[in-house]
This record gives C-alpha cells, sequence and structure tokens, in this order.
C-alpha cells in the first residue's frame, strides 16, 4: 500500500513538473509571438510615420486629418480583430501566425501619425515605460495567488464605453473628455494586462490534460494578440500624457 501511495505521488509530481514546463514554454511562444508583432507594427509605422510622402497616402501630412483610406485604415484593425475571433477555429496554426502579423503591419498603418505627431525621443521614452509596465503587470498576473478572474467583466464594459467615448470624440473633439479617455485607458488596459495573462495561465492549466499540438499553437497566438492590444493600447494611452508634440 504504501510503495503504492509513493508511486501514485510520484506520478503526480511527474505530471505537475510537466505541466509546469509545458506553461512555461507556452508563455514563452506568446510573448515571442507578441513580441515579433510589436517589431513589424513598430518598423511598418515609422516607415510611413517618419515620410512626409508615405504619410500623405492615408493623412495630410500638415494636419494630419485622415482621407478616406486613414479612416479605413484606422478602424481597420477593430475589424480585423473581430474577424480573427470568428475565424480562428477554420484556420491553421501557420494560418493564424500569419494573420496576425498581417494585423500588427495594419496597426502600424494606423498609429504610423504618432512619429509626425510626437518627438522621436519621447515615442522611445514612452515605448520604454510602457514595457516596464506591461512586464510588472504581466508578471503579477502570472505569479500571483489571488483569482482575478472577476475583474473580466467590469473590465470589457468599461472598454465597450471607451470605444464608444473615443468614437463619439473623434466628431465632438472634446479636450476634456480625451483626458478623461486617456486616463481611464490607462487603467483599464493595465488591468486587462494583469487579467488576460492569469487567464492564458489558466487556461492552459484547464486544458493540459488534453491538449493537443494544434490547440496550442492556435492558443499561444489568439494569447498574444490580447497582450499585444494590451501593450498597444497602453502605449497609446500613455503617450498622450508622456509624449512631447513636433
Amino acid at each position: 500500500m504504501a510503495d503504492l501511495k509513493t508511486m501514485r505521488t510520484a506520478a503526480t509530481g511527474a505530471r505537475t513538473a510537466q505541466i509546469d514546463e509545458g506553461l512555461r514554454a507556452h508563455m514563452n511562444k506568446v510573448y515571442g509571438t507578441m513580441s515579433v508583432g510589436l517589431l513589424v507594427t513598430a518598423g511598418v509605422a515609422w516607415a510611413f510615420g517618419s515620410s512626409p510622402a508615405m504619410l500623405s497616402i492615408l493623412r495630410d501630412p500638415v494636419t494630419l486629418s485622415p482621407n478616406i483610406l486613414g479612416w479605413i485604415v484606422m478602424f481597420l484593425p477593430l475589424v480585423m480583430v473581430f474577424a480573427f475571433g470568428a475565424a480562428i477555429n477554420r484556420l491553421s496554426a501557420a494560418g493564424a501566425q500569419l494573420y496576425f502579423y498581417v494585423f500588427a503591419a495594419v496597426m502600424g498603418l494606423s498609429i504610423s501619425w504618432i512619429f509626425a505627431a510626437f518627438t522621436g525621443i519621447s515615442i522611445a521614452q514612452t515605448f520604454l515605460v510602457t514595457s516596464i509596465s506591461f512586464a510588472g503587470l504581466s508578471l503579477y498576473g502570472y505569479t500571483t495567488k489571488r483569482d482575478i478572474s472577476g475583474w473580466g467583466a467590469f473590465l470589457i464594459m468599461g472598454l465597450i464605453g471607451l470605444i464608444v467615448a473615443s468614437i463619439a470624440n473623434i466628431f465632438l473633439g472634446s479636450p476634456a473628455l480625451h483626458f478623461a479617455i486617456s486616463v481611464i485607458g490607462v487603467l483599464i488596459f493595465a488591468g486587462l494586462t494583469a487579467y488576460d495573462t492569469q487567464r492564458l495561465k489558466t487556461e492552459y492549466i484547464q486544458h493540459a490534460h488534453a491538449m493537443d499540438g494544434e490547440w496550442l499553437a492556435k492558443s499561444a497566438i489568439m494569447g498574444a494578440l490580447h497582450l499585444y492590444l494590451d501593450f498597444i493600447n497602453l502605449f497609446m494611452f500613455l503617450l498622450q500624457f508622456l509624449g512631447n508634440r513636433e
């Protein structure tokens, strides 16, 4: 009996170690894919935003007001996010990864105007602050023993309200509303960074006993998309406070 109990304990310990190792590999895949996506976005944004001729395809180089194509590019990432969620089950892992990188390039086009509106130094400084903040928030979500899944409904409701207010302020142009949106945006995406990290960890552990390679690969890409969006939005809202205008 004692030997059987010892064997069961050893098997449980081995299985736990296997899950822990798989979780680390999974999260490394998530962060790696996200980082490549950020590099693609930064490269495309800089290429268009630092060239008046290229930027003029999307916006007036002086006023930075978007033209028709600029409006399309501005809202295209939002459309692509919903399309990705609907199509993820029909895509292969390779197809999902390609879609993510195309999405990252389109996002670069949509935010390329920042290189004409803000100084390069302030953009770099904001990126550094965002990176440090994101790392700390994601680490908290990964390591905390506290269940923060209850944040989800509140954060999603806040995000929907934020999107509606942001669209409304495109037409209203209210400085006070713009400031309030920026403050709330920082808080929402800071919370989402921790929440999404813990959710990715929890989902992996829940599926660890019945997981296949295809699910793992696509789950990592979808997780990379969520954290990528948290990072980009946190960066854009912080830039409103830390960015120095040209």
